[in-house]
């Protein structure tokens, strides 16, 4: 459904002290390998998430689910929102395996980010 919290990400220095520190609070099931920068994919009976190094202090991400993120991000900027225009994990093959993820600002400059799933695959 469009705009129900559909992924989040948590930047972090080290993925193996977040997997640590997360999965012993939360108990988080990690999945090696599967984000970029050698992260993981954090699977919770919620939202599903990911965890990314290089990125120590970042505020955690929250991706809010579209249906077309194209005409989302139209409507962004006729509210008076901002739309930073580098798709995070762009390339064709994360596209189609996660979707398409962008960080926006609203009006008063708070960031969130949208989120448009891939399609789903054909019916057999």
């Amino acid at each position: 459904m469009a705009g129900e919290i559909s992924f989040f990400e948590l930047g972090v220095g080290d993925p193996d002290k977040a997997r640590a520190f997360y999965g012993g609070l939360f108990g988080w099931v990690f999945e090696a390998g599967t984000t970029e920068g050698g992260g993981y994919a954090i699977r919770t009976e919620g939202a599903p998430g990911g965890v990314h190094g290089g990125d120590p202090g970042a505020r955690p991400y929250v991706f809010f689910r579209v249906d077309a993120m194209d005409a989302a991000l139209d409507r962004v900027r006729e509210l008076g929102g901002r739309v930073d225009e580098t798709e995070l994990g762009g390339d064709e093959e994360t596209v189609a395996r996660f979707g398409r993820f962008l960080i926006c600002e609203d009006d008063q400059g708070s960031a969130f980010g949208l989120h448009e799933p891939p399609p789903a695959p054909p019916a057999a």
